[in-house]
This record gives C-alpha cells, structure tokens and sequence, in this order.
C-alpha cells in the first residue's frame, strides 16, 4: 500500500478500503459501512465528472444512487461530522473539493 499524506493520496489508483481504514483511523472515525458507500459513491462521482464534489453535488448525486434519506446534510454530517465533503474526498482518495474550507 502507498504512504498516504497528511490530506489526500499521492496516486487515486493507490486509494483502496483498507487504505481509507487507516486514513479515517488516523481522524479517529472508524468506518462502517454506511460509511464505505458513501466513499464509492463519491468516488463514482469523480470518475463521471472529474472533479470532487463539494456539499451539494455530493447530496444530490448520493439521493439520486443510493437513497433520498441517505443525501441528506444531516445524515453525512453525522457520518463525517467535520466537513462532509472535504471528508469524504480524503478518504476516498480525491483531491479537495474546489469549495470546501
């Protein structure tokens, strides 16, 4: 497995679910599985589009693949309490989104 830095992935290619364990455990978040689906989706998302969606893109693209209650701002708060988007694409081994803080 390759050395992941501090924020993303050197390699997109190098990202894989372990890799996102030890990324997230390093954040003290230990990922569930509700958790890995909403890091394949956004993975998805970024191999339709070519970029990492920020907030409202990703809970529009997670309502429209997996579940309305699943898109919600709420629900990937409470997954990833820090800052859903910016999250989420680290541990999913994406750049940052554009309009993440």
């Amino acid at each position: 497995m390759e050395k992941a830095s501090v924020n993303h992935l050197n390699k997109l290619p190098a990202w894989s679910e372990p890799t996102a364990r030890q990324l997230a455990a390093e954040d003290n978040l230990e990922l569930t599985e509700a958790h890995m689906e909403i890091l394949r989706v956004a993975r998805q998302f970024y191999a339709d589009f070519g970029f990492s969606p920020s907030m409202r893109p990703l809970t529009r693209y997670v309502s429209d693949h997996l579940d309305l209650s699943k898109g919600r701002s709420v629900y990937l708060m409470q997954l990833f309490p820090e800052s859903p988007a910016k999250s989420v694409a680290r541990l999913a081994g994406l750049p940052t989104p554009k309009n993440c803080l």
